[in-house]
């Protein structure tokens, strides 16, 4: 699979087999990863391997958190959205709720997948020194550009998952992370489950003449 191939076929995986993932292919796969770019080279990220034990042990801290507090996914948004954000999100639960199991409710779905990392064996955790301003965020999204790829190539799904930054604290204390360490993305990581339906699920992405503005 070249390039090209793994950023046309990759896709977010919402179930995944038991299998454990063997620690020589995450270090494989994070090896790749960080051949990503940062500014000036900082490399400013740090990243926890969650797995076995103590993932269930995290994922039932999450969801119990996020039944208590009525913590839902969302936009992030600090104003209401263009229709066009709205309608793409309305297209992925039109992708999506098909493909749930009877009495599921696509909401239900997203928040408590996201707090369990939708049954994935293992959780990878990316944080960022505290030091660093919210401009090295990109930093942290271009490595897991890298990694979502790279997974694809090696026969691994995942699904990145911005929820859990809600639980910052939590997350902290179970993994018994420094203070200085911020929480800004988890990605589940495992097999993809071939038999699910929600693995078929694909949604579209907006054209060109949608994203794209040119100067000249």
């Amino acid at each position: 699979m070249n390039v090209i191939e793994a950023i046309q076929s990759r896709r977010s995986t919402r179930a995944f087999l038991d299998s454990p993932v063997e620690r020589k292919s995450i270090e494989e796969l994070l090896t790749l990863a960080t051949n990503a770019p940062s500014a000036i080279n900082m490399q400013p990220w740090e990243i926890v391997v969650v797995s076995g034990e103590e993932k269930k042990r995290l994922s039932r801290i999450l969801v119990k958190r996020m039944r208590e507090r009525n913590i839902s996914c969302g936009p992030g948004a600090t104003r209401p959205l263009h229709p066009k954000f709205v309608n793409r999100q309305r297209e992925l639960l039109n992708c999506i709720l098909p493909r749930l199991s009877a009495g599921t409710r696509f909401e239900e779905f997203i928040n408590e997948g996201s707090c369990n990392f939708y049954g994935a064996p293992t959780a990878i955790i990316i944080t960022l020194d505290r030091a660093f301003s919210s401009a090295r965020f990109t930093d942290i999204g271009i490595i897991t550009g890298y990694l979502v790829l790279a997974a694809h190539e090696i026969g691994l799904g995942t699904c990145p998952i911005g929820l859990i930054t809600a639980f910052e604290e939590e997350i902290m204390e179970e993994l018994s992370l420094p203070q200085n360490r911020q929480v800004i993305i988890a990605i589940a990581l495992g097999y993809p489950d071939p038999k699910s339906p929600l693995n078929k699920a694909r949604s579209g992405r907006a054209g060109l003449d949608e994203v794209v503005k040119w100067r000249e």
